[in-house]
Formats: C-alpha cells, sequence, structure tokens
C-alpha cells in the first residue's frame, strides 16, 4: 500500500466549502502519517500566501486557519504551480510554511516510483 497522498487542489476562497473538503482529506493524511503533498494551481495558488486561507466555509466546518495549521503541524507540504503563482503577479517571499513553488516535475519526483494516493478538487 502507498504511503503518500497527492492532494491536487485548483480552486481557492471562491468555493470556500471545496477548500475545507480538500484540506480536510489532506490534514487527514498527513495526521496518520502518510506522506502528503498539495498541488496548488489555478486559484487555490493564492491559498499559498500568508493570511489568506481565513474564514469558515459553512456551519459547523473548522476554519481554513485551524485547518491549515493542522495540516503543516503534521508536516504536510504544498507545491504550488509556478505559471499560476507567477501569472497573479505573486510574492514568493510571503509564502506559508511548508510551500514552495515547484512544478509537476518535482511533484512526480517526490512521488517517485512508488504508487500514491491522489484526490483531485
Amino acid at each position: 500500500m502507498s504511503n503518500k497522498a497527492v492532494i491536487s487542489l485548483a480552486t481557492g476562497l471562491e468555493d470556500p466549502e471545496k477548500v475545507t473538503v480538500a484540506m480536510l482529506v489532506a490534514v487527514g493524511a498527513a495526521e496518520t502519517g502518510r506522506e502528503t503533498l498539495m498541488f496548488l494551481s489555478k486559484e487555490a495558488v493564492r491559498l499559498s500566501v500568508r493570511g489568506i486561507a481565513a474564514g469558515v466555509a459553512c456551519d459547523g466546518c473548522p476554519s481554513l486557519a485551524d485547518l491549515f495549521q493542522r495540516y503543516e503541524d503534521a508536516g504536510g507540504r504544498y507545491f504550488v504551480c509556478p505559471l499560476c503563482f507567477n501569472a497573479k503577479h505573486l510574492d514568493a517571499g510571503d509564502l506559508i510554511a511548508g510551500a514552495e513553488v515547484n512544478g509537476t516535475i518535482p511533484m512526480w519526483k517526490w512521488i517517485g516510483d512508488e504508487p500514491a494516493t491522489t484526490f483531485s478538487y
């Protein structure tokens, strides 16, 4: 069985419930000991900037800030699509902990030869 998980997220705060679900999946993987990587693309790259992942998506949902903190505490990492990040003129100096601007080749190298469990949102 694979011990790696990759969650691809292309949605940002325009759909906070989708972001919450993706983060719940990522947190679950990381907190149960899987090496976990989130690949952020499109509008989701904005979530890699400090102070953006805030708010609560729905009644009874955990806050995004809490989910991002739990993911960081569990050792979760983010690869942020460089094309999307640069197109939005974001500053790499403002990245959250665990985030780095990296594309698909570094993602595949991170996965390596073993299978990985994947989710896409």
